[in-house]
């Protein structure tokens, strides 16, 4: 947002802050959120870039379609056990893997 369009906002008597601050979160709880947001980023770049449908992806994991759309959008339904477990049936090594986690 630019600093004008900010600065109208608060003149307006509206408060400008984070997505955190709005929804109070801890600082564990956005951790977290951002981890699982990058092993599903990841797991669905990583399924294109091997050139698998989600349909094809499921039935590897022996899933359905529906659940790698929810693991792909990080549903919060969706376990991290899960994203990596399914990025390590993709053949995604355990050090490319640790290489996703937000520094």
């Amino acid at each position: 947002m630019n600093k004008e369009k900010q600065m109208k906002l608060e003149a307006s008597g509206w408060k400008i802050g984070s997505v955190d601050e709005f929804l109070e979160l801890s600082q564990e709880e956005t951790e977290f959120i951002e981890l699982k947001l990058s092993l599903s980023q990841n797991l669905k770049e990583r399924r294109q870039s091997l050139r698998l449908t989600q349909k094809d992806f499921a039935r590897m994991i022996h899933s359905s379609q529906s659940r790698v759309a929810k693991m792909e959008a990080g549903d919060p339904a969706v376990s991290i056990d899960l994203l990596v477990k399914s990025l390590l049936a993709l053949k995604t090594s355990k050090k490319k893997v640790a290489g996703m986690l937000p520094h």
